[in-house]
């Protein structure tokens, strides 16, 4: 048997954390047993599915890499499949018209509420052939009336549903539109769906699917109901905890390898191992290891593991990530230094790429005004020598290359007889407008000479009119 997952998320917003987690769940699962992952876009609720939150869910896959191997599929697009089915099921009498109003059925359940009992469809029409001419229907489910539905879960262990507590499913709206219990379970028949993954609140709509797919005489998926993520404070994921779209975490400048590692971790271990490759995922994941307890999101985990793999990806990996940041913040990184040196001598100082090219703008664009804060600490008077006689000697540099650009440096703070600190910082400051940087002999060598000088000119400059204000 070929093993067969899918993702199966609706289109009414974002790709959000739990979803990416089940679909990451979906997804290693599938790779795990060299079987296939299908993405389906269960859009069948037309009034709150958009187009926009269709494009979210694919650009939200795409950049955390969880490529499908068969589809998009859409509901929307099977309607015709779904029909068929239904008249089938209306042939074998396993379905019936029920023309019962909402205001009746409201009628009915307001009054099992008043006795205590579980508010449910009575099954009126179940059996019935007095069908009223022109009138609205909708189309049930015969669901069994005795025996039960067990579902051995891989996270909650064997689950046990009496058909009592089940009433008779609608599988077709008055308007002609087939529901979303009854697509899905056709949707995982035709595309050969071995396992399901899917958030716990889920768990309900199972033994109905399940009598569904037994009434068809179709295979029954296994399952796999993944407990919810709550916010560090216990309560339900939601906006006020932070990012809680996929996107977000692009925008805030996290690698998708962080946002997996940490995802996976949500509710699934291996032993004590934190890190891990995409490669060691697969290899290492199994249904049956992820815990049926609710996760908490820790943030500064999810910080810690991105500044590992800032700091340990090769920077060729982590560059095209880092670019889409530095087009936000419109710097061009066309001229200048590549992007994989830059990665590679800021990565140790930075949570996100979104940092990363905030503190490295210096290296591509000229800036207009000095920190105000390092200008005046550093930019004063007594710095008008030591950075003048290092300009000289960086100008004096004819192989510019970090080694040459520190013995400019050493030869001057020694020429002077100052310790590094009156030449360094001033340097720092001049070359690249603020008070922090890497060390200055590979900050300098990504620079372009010319551009350095007129940098420590601009220093100069300023030192000037503020003697002078």
């Amino acid at each position: 048997m070929t093993v067969v997952t899918r993702f199966a998320p609706s289109p009414t917003g974002y790709l959000h954390v739990g979803g990416a987690r089940t679909a990451l769940y979906s997804w290693l699962y599938a790779k795990s047993k060299g079987g296939e992952f299908v993405l389906r876009i269960e859009d069948t609720d037309l009034e709150r599915s958009t187009d926009e939150a269709k494009q979210a869910i694919l650009d939200g896959m795409d950049w955390l890499g969880l490529h499908h191997d068969k589809g998009p599929y859409y509901q929307t697009e099977r309607f015709d499949r779904y029909n068929q089915i239904i008249d089938e099921l209306l042939d074998k009498e396993l379905a019936y018209k029920c023309f019962m109003s909402i205001a009746e059925l409201d009628a009915i359940r307001e009054e099992q509420e008043q006795k205590g009992e579980k508010p449910r469809y009575p099954g009126t029409w179940r059996n019935r052939t007095d069908h009223p001419e022109g009138q609205p229907f909708v189309i049930r489910f015969k669901n069994p009336l005795e025996g039960e539905v067990v579902i051995n879960d891989h996270i909650r262990g064997e689950i046990r549903i009496s058909n009592t507590e089940l009433d008779d499913l609608i599988i077709k709206r008055t308007d002609g539109a087939p529901t979303y219990n009854f697509c899905v379970v056709v949707d995982d028949w035709d595309m050969g769906i071995t396992h399901v993954v899917r958030g716990e609140d889920h768990i309900n709509n199972t033994p109905r699917q399940i009598n569904i797919l037994n009434a068809l005489g179709a295979p029954v998926p296994e399952y796999a109901h993944v407990s919810m993520i709550l916010g560090d404070d216990g309560k339900k994921l939601s906006k006020r905890h932070g990012a809680v779209s996929v996107m977000q975490y692009r925008d805030d400048g996290y690698l998708p390898k962080a946002v997996l590692n940490y995802l996976v971790r949500l509710g699934w271990s291996y032993g004590d191992q934190e890190i891990f490759s995409i490669e060691e995922m697969i290899e290492h994941f199994s249904l049956d290891s992820i815990s049926k307890s609710a996760s908490a999101f820790n943030t500064e985990k999810l910080n810690w593991l991105n500044e590992h793999y800032i700091k340990t990806l090769p920077p060729s990996e982590v560059a095209p990530y880092a670019k889409w940041h530095f087009d936000q913040q419109g710097i061009d990184c066309s001229s200048g230094p590549s992007l994989e040196s830059v990665i590679e001598i800021q990565a140790e100082r930075v949570t996100t790429l979104k940092e990363l090219a905030a503190i490295s703008t210096y290296f591509y664009t000229s800036f207009e005004d000095f920190d105000e804060k390092a200008a005046k600490k550093h930019l004063r008077v007594v710095a008008r020598e030591p950075l003048q006689a290092v300009k000289d000697a960086l100008i004096a540099v004819q192989d510019w290359s970090p080694e040459n650009i520190k013995a400019a440096i050493d030869a001057t703070a020694e020429k002077l007889d100052v310790g590094m600190g009156k030449i360094g910082m001033p340097l720092r400051v001049a070359a690249t407008g603020s008070g922090n940087s890497p060390a200055l002999d590979v900050t300098l060598n990504l620079m372009n000479k010319e551009e350095v000088v007129q940098r420590i000119d601009k220093a100069l400059i300023y030192i000037t009119n503020r003697e002078n204000s």
